[in-house]
């Protein structure tokens, strides 16, 4: 599937939490790279910081400034959420903002590594989470790539008023660069505002809706047994489906043939 993003307009819409979701409830092989420049959270988090050493986007970044080893480097960088099975991995975000410098140049390097991780044997689906739009340095690079873009806001007024203008600024963007229609979807949070109403106000389709089960939530901020039953798993779980549509119908548009012309007589 290439390249999944998940990007938010303000600080706390629950990015992380539903990647993290995501990732534990995907059926495919899957790496959850935490692409923040703000931060990453699942190690001090979920993982209760049980590590041992520095590991993650920061130290590939080193890494690969100095030595150019992203491709040897990459694999023993990430920590396996599902051990020993390697299908559900992640590749921690920086911890120390100073490596948030390292990380930036890298980018459009670590965008292009991560797309071919889908042609490998075995193939990995890469779920991006790439915080919020408006920080120092935000992964575009990622943003451009991705089959999909997923805008994570709550449903009321005060965030969705947020999020319309961050609509336009990643519209403008994606036209800027040529990144194919159709890219960008809406993933709600919470209660609120209908789907249509919000479809047609800020123009973009929603895919779909994460429900505020502020239980598992707390699980997957601090750590703990997540129940797959809980509502946020299964809806992350859900979420899967219309994701993989999406792509099969791109990829349905670019092999179509083109119509061809007559020659003239």
């Amino acid at each position: 599937m290439a390249i999944v993003a998940l990007v938010s307009a303000k600080g706390s819409p629950g990015v992380t939490t539903t990647a993290l979701a995501c990732a534990l409830a995907w059926h495919r092989r899957l790496i959850l790279a935490e692409c923040d420049p703000a931060g990453g959270s699942v190690m001090a988090g979920y993982l209760g910081g049980v590590l041992n050493g520095p590991r993650g986007i920061g130290e590939l970044a080193v890494g690969e400034l100095r030595d150019g080893n992203l491709e040897q480097a990459f694999w023993s960088q990430l920590v396996d959420l599902d051990a020993p099975k390697r299908e559900r991995l992640l590749l921690p975000g920086v911890v120390d903002p100073a490596q948030a410098g390292s990380v930036t140049p890298l980018w459009q390097r670590f965008t292009d590594f991560f797309a071919d991780l889908e042609k490998g044997q075995p193939p990995y689906d890469v779920l991006v989470d790439c915080g919020r739009l408006h920080v120092s340095g935000p992964p575009w690079p990622v943003l451009r790539a991705a089959t999909v873009v997923l805008l994570v806001t709550r449903a009321n007024l005060p965030d969705l008023s947020v999020t319309r203008s961050v609509v336009r600024t990643i519209e403008r963007d994606f036209v800027e660069h040529r990144v194919p229609s159709g890219t960008l979807r809406l993933l709600l949070v919470g209660d609120g505002h209908s789907d249509a109403e919000i479809t047609k106000a800020l123009r973009v389709p929603v895919i779909a809706r994460i429900p505020d089960d502020r239980r598992t939530a707390e699980v997957l901020t601090l750590g703990g047994t997540v129940r797959a039953g809980r509502p946020l798993m299964r809806a992350a779980r859900g979420l899967e489906g219309p994701v993989r549509a999406m792509l099969e119908h791109r990829r349905a548009r670019v092999a179509w043939p083109a119509e061809e012309v007559p020659d003239a007589v």
